[in-house]
């Protein structure tokens, strides 16, 4: 229970935190033209079957949970995020979700997919800054652990997670019609199965 509540409150912390920016921007610039939720991306999905979204999802969820158990690996003996999830089972299943899709996913792809890929985009376009924002959510995975796991790793780990970021981008805006819900959904199932190996110990 206290883990659960830890989880609970750092969300609503991290939340807040990752949407404050955002928040001001829209309030400044755009409040009386939409609402923030839909200026940021949390909206409907539309034409789902017209834009093959759920091919699209399927294919990069594969693809990240496959690189996830090349991140995991290369990260096993270093203390994550993930690590106090050890050995707990399905006890600390509630705390896994609420990690997964409230503590990380969703403050984040408010941050990089909701607000710098479609601000930025605005002046620059949307392959360059799709590119910005996806190095620097590839740079915030990989940097922390140079000292770890040496440059090399965590230069795979930053190319691997900056190319999942470019790729969530171009399914969020030019098959969800700028909707985030998309990437929220892969990344928050990226991150459930890292706590979950976590919790069962099965990156040995």
């Amino acid at each position: 229970m206290d883990l659960l509540m830890k989880k609970l409150t750092n969300s609503i912390i991290q939340i807040i935190i990752f949407s404050l920016i955002p928040f001001l921007w829209w309030l400044i610039t755009s409040r009386k033209k939409m609402n923030f939720f839909e200026w940021i991306g949390l909206k409907k999905v539309n034409n789902i079957k017209e834009n093959k979204l759920f091919a699209w999802i399927f294919s990069v969820l594969v693809l990240f949970l496959i690189i996830s158990v090349f991140i995991l690996y290369s990260l096993k003996n270093v203390n994550v995020a993930s690590s106090e999830f050890t050995g707990l089972g399905i006890k600390s299943l509630p705390s896994i979700l609420i990690y997964a899709i409230f503590n990380t996913s969703l403050p984040e792809e408010i941050l990089f997919r909701g607000f710098l890929l479609k601000r930025i985009g605005n002046k620059f376009g949307f392959i360059v800054n799709n590119g910005i924002q996806s190095l620097l959510f590839g740079c915030i995975h990989g940097i922390m652990f140079f000292s770890a796991i040496g440059i090399l790793k965590s230069m795979l780990i930053i190319l691997f997670t900056g190319i999942i970021g470019w790729i969530m981008g171009y399914i969020n805006e030019k098959k969800a019609n700028g909707s985030i819900l998309p990437s929220w959904f892969i990344h928050a199932v990226a991150n459930i199965f890292s706590g979950i190996c976590y919790a069962f110990q099965l990156i040995e």
